[in-house]
């Protein structure tokens, strides 16, 4: 009975999984700036994003419809996985745990947001008409009453959730988290890629663009970090927190 009550205890007092640890103190460090400057820079790109929706340097064109556009159903409650990549940013730069990775991203993630703000200040795009599709919905009105389907092209919700995912599963590897993690952060991103078709706010082209873009910065940022913030470095210890 004793030795029973003790192997109770230990089980009890087991310490978690490494990979838990670790995105646990990667998360605690810098908490409250990482917070305010992810929400500053998403308040700064809607601020130039709407801006040039509603000043467009030209006419816009009119992005054309695929086949493809015509295979995939209109789904009004894919709007909770479009809305959602506005946490999910948050997610990569939240996991970061020292000073200069968080440099690092934020400047990758600018040079995105720039690049994307470029295209559609030299070329204005927008998508067909779907007013029929969409009139049944409120919250979808809500939504493009704030966010006209202007700016279409590239996909810019595409391009920064292809980003963000690709971060992310550097971080759960550097982590060595289980693959069911790396799924979820799969599934999660290829949900709002096709929630931008599937509640009509963007056409395949548009998708496409996005991906490209997304995922070449994405390419480039990875590649080019300095050695020390590769997987075998970035295991979120607290004390390289405040290096600069």
């Amino acid at each position: 009975m004793v030795h029973e009550a003790l192997t109770g205890r230990h089980a009890i007092a087991e310490p978690a999984p490494r990979w838990r640890a670790a995105l646990s103190r990667r998360l605690r460090c810098l908490f409250l700036p990482k917070l305010f400057c992810i929400t500053a820079f998403i308040a700064v790109f809607f601020v130039a994003y709407f801006r040039l929706l509603q000043h467009p340097t030209s006419l816009a064109t009119v992005m054309p419809l695929t086949a493809l556009d015509a295979l995939i159903p209109f789904q009004p409650a894919m709007l909770v996985a479009y809305v959602s990549l506005w946490f999910y940013v948050g997610i990569a730069p939240g996991l970061l745990p020292t000073l200069r990775q968080l440099r690092s991203y934020a400047l990758w993630a600018a040079g995105l947001g720039v690049t994307g703000l470029g295209i559609f200040l030299c070329w204005p795009t927008v998508v067909p008409p779907q007013a029929a599709e969409l009139a049944g919905g409120s919250a979808l009105r809500l939504l493009r009453g704030m966010d006209a389907a202007g700016n279409a092209c590239p996909s810019m919700h595409v391009a920064f959730a292809l980003f963000t995912a690709a971060w992310i599963d550097q971080v759960l590897k550097a982590s060595a988290a289980p693959l069911t993690l790396r799924g979820i952060n799969l599934a999660w991103v290829l949900a709002i890629v096709w929630s931008t078709v599937a509640i009509r706010q963007h056409v395949v082209l548009d998708v496409l663009a996005g991906a490209l873009l997304g995922a070449s910065f994405a390419v480039v940022s990875l590649r080019l970090r300095p050695p020390a913030d590769r997987a075998g470095a970035g295991q979120g210890r607290t004390e390289m927190a405040v290096r600069p």
